[in-house]
């Protein structure tokens, strides 16, 4: 497991597996969001298997597929209503946690700068930069 934290509440990860939910549990994190279609991965993966997994362990599971269809504001506010209504620290996956990434920039830009979010993005290893128009105009916004 890799996980890669963005803020103290939000880290990304690439893929979890079903065996990572108690180790995610006993780091601390309290909801976990799968932003990873289904048609992607195996079943042992799928979304409602991590889910059963997570609920048992005291976790909230969110469920938010990021696709090039799928990916844009209304989902960023989506996930950022899941990170908002978490009682403690989140932690996010998909394929690389690049779209867990984006979908965490795009919900932070009205009230963080882009430099910032460039930045805990690309020390968590992903590179947002060239997002930095879109966030700059989500700040405006």
């Amino acid at each position: 497991m890799d996980i890669r934290p963005l803020s103290d509440r939000y880290a990304v990860s690439p893929q979890i597996d079903p065996a990572d939910v108690s180790a995610i549990q006993a780091a601390g994190y309290t909801t976990i969001i799968c932003n990873r279609p289904d048609m992607e991965i195996p079943p042992s993966h799928h979304a409602e298997v991590l889910k059963a997994l997570a609920e048992a362990a005291g976790l909230t599971f969110v469920e938010l597929p990021v696709t090039h269809q799928t990916m844009g504001l209304d989902l960023a506010a989506q996930q950022k209503a899941a990170i908002d209504a978490s009682e403690g620290p989140v932690l996010a996956y998909c394929a690389s946690g690049t779209r867990s990434s984006i979908m965490w920039a795009l919900g932070q830009a009205s009230k963080m700068p882009a430099d910032d979010i460039i930045t805990a993005a690309a020390k968590a290893g992903y590179d947002l930069g060239g997002m930095r128009p879109t966030l700059d105009s989500l700040k405006q916004g």
